[in-house]
């Protein structure tokens, strides 16, 4: 018996006495899970981006029939470039807009709005009391003379700086989504909400369509769903990274080893470590969304530096070593059980991310933690097993022996902060240094993202800068914080529930970062004071209980909820 098999462990005894069946299984594996990585797709949704479990979630979760407009929805700004919306051109291509928007796929279209809507109303106050209507009561504007009947119409909504730009050169169309709609063709059927292809739709058929039919005519959109349509459409130059990142480790691998059979075969069983890890996520039920996007370059990383291990390992050993398959064996018996505690405790470290009650979190805590347990079948094993068979070359072994005498005079030079006289001194000007950087910085730490937009997104990409259009030219912005104020039924225009809400929003209007808020008692203000001639000095809320109701009665939905238990406070933000 051989000095391998008297010595050997038991797995590498399984493992290359029975090369030629790993290869094959191995194969066999990688074919099947490469053809269910093929069919991994994009897959998000809006409640897999939040904390489900949140108190504040679940408030949101438990009324969002009653908050139709403020959760998952679009706002798409339509801009004029020369002239202002009050023509018969811009109202034309709006028209047009709007009733490509409502056909849409999963647009909640009973909560649409926009100057062409019925729910978009003016009121005003008269000598015969209150008098109103929608917006836009012609079917198309024409003339001089309906034209100006639209401005004051815009002038009595109170939607300028929501639906309507400040200065008067863009709307904003109001898209509240859906994330489970019925089946046009078998409406007993739901289907989910595709953010890829739903934000291709608003580009083919909105943006693109009508800027360039009309070049006077500029679209903005934002919101949630457009958000994660552009990231899904970031997979493309993923991809691309992925190659350069090949290319480049490919080159680096190249000029350490000096073997291209060794440098190969490292690339090529870390990418099946990667094809591994989408075939098995795709098995277990996930897809790619745009955190988990990043996950194969971590993965192709860690089996890369794992790779470099057993090929310089090997390398060493072939010096000594009688063939390829003893070396490989050697090595495998050398690094096999650090290199597996050492991906294992990667796997429980990506584990841990489990504790964070957030759905694309979770999905890439097990992704990944998969990802990296492959590895130790890919490079760990199948790896040794490939050099078994075509060695490494004798250029790549007279490297090894030459840096394995050779002295380094920068690792000689680092290794001297491990002498006793000076090791001591360094740890404790370590721990002064760290300790005195943590008192320093804890002050001005910041928490969360600290620019504009979308912080996934370059700050110059089309989102953001349409964000930032939404921001320079309305009073309400895209980023929103919802107070909801929650009362027993029938119970939401109590005086002390609307003097609450009042100082709230009084409160909340003067804090830096603030553009505006409206809540129920902003409508409620408005109604008395147009109930007196529209006397300022009545823009107030009165006590009298008969006055608060009749009040309230006016307000547009969204303002409370039918039971009169939820009056939502809307705070608008200038950024998050």
């Amino acid at each position: 018996m051989s000095f391998d098999q008297k010595d050997a462990p038991f797995m590498e005894r399984l493992v290359f006495n029975n090369r030629l069946a790993v290869v094959v299984l191995f194969t066999l594996v990688s074919l099947f899970l490469g053809y269910q990585a093929l069919q991994v797709r994009p897959d998000t949704s809006f409640a897999k981006m939040i904390p489900l479990e949140h108190p504040y979630i679940v408030n949101m979760l438990e009324h969002q029939h009653d908050l139709a407009n403020l959760g998952n929805s679009i706002r798409i700004a339509v801009a004029i470039e020369d002239g202002d919306i009050f023509s018969s051109e811009y109202m034309e291509t709006l028209k047009q807009i709007n009733d490509e928007v409502f056909f849409l796929p999963g647009v909640d279209r009973s909560n649409l709005r926009s100057l062409w809507t019925p729910n978009v109303r003016w009121t005003e106050v008269t000598e015969y009391g209150f008098d109103g209507g929608p917006v836009t009561n012609h079917p198309s504007y024409t003339n001089e003379q309906d034209l100006e009947e639209l401005r004051a119409n815009v002038l009595k909504s109170g939607e300028i700086g929501r639906l309507v730009a400040n200065n008067f050169k863009s709307s904003i169309i109001e898209v509240p989504l859906q994330e489970f709609y019925p089946n046009p063709e078998n409406q007993s059927e739901l289907l989910r909400l595709d953010y890829k292809e739903f934000s291709h739709q608003l580009e083919e058929k909105i943006r693109d369509r009508f800027q360039n039919e009309n070049p006077n005519i500029r679209i903005h959109i934002v919101g949630f769903a457009k958000k994660v349509g552009d990231l899904i459409d970031g997979l493309i130059g993923v991809v691309g990274f992925f190659a350069i990142a090949f290319a480049i480790t490919f080159v680096m691998l190249y000029l350490f080893t000096w073997c291209i059979r060794s440098t190969v075969s490292v690339l090529v069983t870390t990418v099946i470590a990667v094809i591994w890890q989408l075939g098995l996520i795709n098995l277990v039920g996930f897809g790619i969304d745009p955190y988990s996007m990043l996950v194969p370059f971590l993965i192709f990383a860690i089996g890369i530096s794992h790779g470099v291990q057993k090929i310089n390992g090997i390398a060493l050993q072939s010096g000594g070593a009688d063939n390829a398959l003893t070396a490989a064996r050697l090595t495998f018996r050398q690094l096999f059980l650090p290199g597996m505690i050492a991906i294992l405790a990667d796997a429980v470290g990506f584990i841990t991310l489990l504790i964070i009650d957030i759905g694309v979190i979770h999905e890439l805590a097990i992704g990944a933690s998969i990802g990296v347990a492959v590895i130790v079948f890919t490079n760990l094993i199948m790896l040794p097993v490939t050099i078994s068979y075509l060695g490494i070359s004798k250029k790549a072994v007279e490297r090894s022996k030459r840096d394995a005498v050779r002295e380094h005079p920068f690792w000689r030079f680092l290794s001297n902060v491990a002498h006793p006289n000076v090791a001591p001194w360094l740890v404790i000007i370590a721990l002064v240094g760290g300790v005195s950087c943590f008192m320093y910085q804890k002050a001005n730490i910041k928490i969360g993202d600290l620019d504009a937009g979308a912080p996934e997104l370059h700050p110059d990409s089309r989102y953001n800068l349409d964000n930032d259009f939404i921001i320079s030219n309305y009073t309400t912005s895209s980023d929103i914080l919802v107070v909801m104020v929650s009362t027993p039924p029938e119970k939401c225009s109590a005086y002390e529930t609307m003097e609450a809400i009042d100082q709230l929003q009084w409160k909340m209007q003067n804090l830096e970062g603030v553009q505006s808020a409206v809540s129920l008692v902003t409508v409620a203000k408005q109604v008395i004071m147009g109930s007196n001639e529209g006397n300022l000095k009545w823009q107030s809320l009165s006590r009298n209980q008969d006055v608060l109701n009749n009040a309230i009665s006016r307000a547009p939905s969204g303002m409370f909820n039918a039971a009169c238990s939820l009056a939502p406070v809307m705070i608008f933000l200038d950024d998050h």
